[in-house]
């Protein structure tokens, strides 16, 4: 949700004489709303936070997620533990008047967010401009873009790692597309509004996912190269041409949106391929959960993707993760800077970076990261970044290939709180 437009917190209220309590009470009222309310009982809400950047309020919003020292002890030993807006993203909005200063990189409010970033890893940015600035309506991946209450988007992704050639890409663009405008027939959705809406607007979102395995097929590090820049001109004219003909058969408005690459997080898992435009998270790691909600256990896992690129001959130490990537971030700004040209809502993509504090992320280089931001982001919808160790209760943590194949299938019990804090646990 968008709160820009509630009036800033401390104004006097004409017709009461009261004085207004400002949106940030309304965003951690919601936040409960979606801490309480679970899908099925288990899953838990998508709720997203954002206000414009030139908001009164917008400084309370950047610094909402700096929890104290016992908030963080607390969510360590247990993730559903009550911290300010945990059950929401957050972001601030930047506009044209932000866009069209010079100085633009080092306007306080943009650096406080950077820095905010860096260390936290939120409150995120949204980039919406000329054409698009009204369009500041998201979901929680921020991949879906609108200027419409109600609105919704019909959501599919096709996997790039099982194609082999452009030709049979793009008869999958045509076919997806296609399928999707069906769904917007069929879909049911909660009330009227919703229903008016997407007659209206008719937004579909063609995703993609497998785009790194892509790339290590065929020998390419995590780059826009000439070949991927080919396939990607198709999966953007291709699905406007299929959709505009379907829905014109299906005498449907034209979509208003087309394209939207989202996670795929859990349907990545399942088609066995890497998520969305997301590089590898790391060849192997170890991954830290709760067993019975009592105990905390660790194994060490390989990556599946990665373990199929090594068993077809690909070399461990050649498979470049997103924690590799993670020392180099304008390259990874610049991969979704390069993308966003054919995609026309948003792309879902989370930028890993080193820790808080370390020699690539710390106070001396905000004013840096800061710039490589404001160069590309006219061409971006949105960006945002996770600096290791930022969260506690982080399950997952990278570890040498080597070390993950021995110890593969072992699980081991953290046999206490402080081995744990160390980094050491028992078996």
């Amino acid at each position: 949700m968008v709160v820009t437009n509630f009036r800033p917190k401390g104004r006097t209220l004409s017709k009461t004489g009261g004085v207004s309590s400002g949106p940030i009470p309304f965003l951690l009222a919601t936040n409960e709303i979606g801490r309480n309310v679970m899908q099925g009982g288990s899953r838990r809400s998508a709720m997203y936070g954002c206000m414009n950047w030139k908001h009164e309020d917008a400084h309370d919003l950047l610094t909402i997620k700096n929890w104290s020292d016992e908030v963080k002890a607390a969510k360590e030993k247990d993730f559903n533990a009550h911290a300010p807006l945990d059950m929401m993203n957050i972001s601030l909005n930047y506009d044209d008047a932000w866009l069209n200063s010079d100085k633009r990189h080092l306007d306080p409010t943009f650096l406080k967010n950077v820095t905010q970033a860096l260390m936290t890893g939120e409150p995120g940015f949204s980039f919406n401009f000329g054409d698009k600035q009204n369009e500041t309506l998201r979901n929680a991946c921020t991949e879906i873009t609108s200027e419409d209450d109600s609105d919704v988007c019909n959501l599919g992704s096709i996997n790039m790692a099982n194609i082999d050639s452009i030709d049979e890409f793009r008869d999958v663009v045509t076919v997806a597309s296609k399928f999707l405008v069906c769904g917007l027939i069929r879909a049911q959705v909660p009330y009227e509004k919703v229903s008016e809406t997407r007659q209206k607007n008719s937004r579909i979102g063609l995703g993609l996912m497998g785009m790194h395995e892509w790339l290590l097929k065929r020998g390419y590090k995590y780059e826009m190269v000439d070949e991927l820049k080919q396939w990607m001109k198709v999966y953007e004219t291709e699905s406007k041409k299929a959709a505009d003909e379907h829905c014109d058969r299906l005498f449907l408005n034209r979509p208003k949106g087309y394209r939207a690459i989202a996670p795929t997080g859990t349907i990545s898992i399942l088609a066995g391929t890497t998520s969305g435009v997301e590089p590898i998270y790391a060849v192997a790691y170890r991954r830290r959960y709760l067993s019975d909600g009592t105990k905390w256990k660790h194994q060490f896992v390989v990556d599946g993707t990665a373990q199929g690129l090594i068993d077809s001959g690909i070399d461990p130490d050649k498979i470049e993760s997103a924690v590799d990537l993670a020392a180099d971030p304008e390259r990874r700004i610049k991969f979704q800077h390069g993308l966003q040209k054919y995609v026309d809502h948003a792309i879902s993509s989370t930028l890993n970076l080193p820790a808080w504090g370390s020699d690539l992320n710390n106070e001396d280089k905000i004013k840096s990261f800061a710039k490589i931001i404001s160069d590309y982001a006219s061409g971006l919808r949105g960006l945002t970044v996770y600096p290791d160790s930022a969260r506690g209760g982080q399950p997952i943590t990278s570890v040498p290939y080597e070390e993950a194949n021995a110890k593969r299938g072992v699980i081991y019990e953290d046999n206490s709180e402080e081995q744990c804090l160390s980094g050491v646990c028992g078996i």
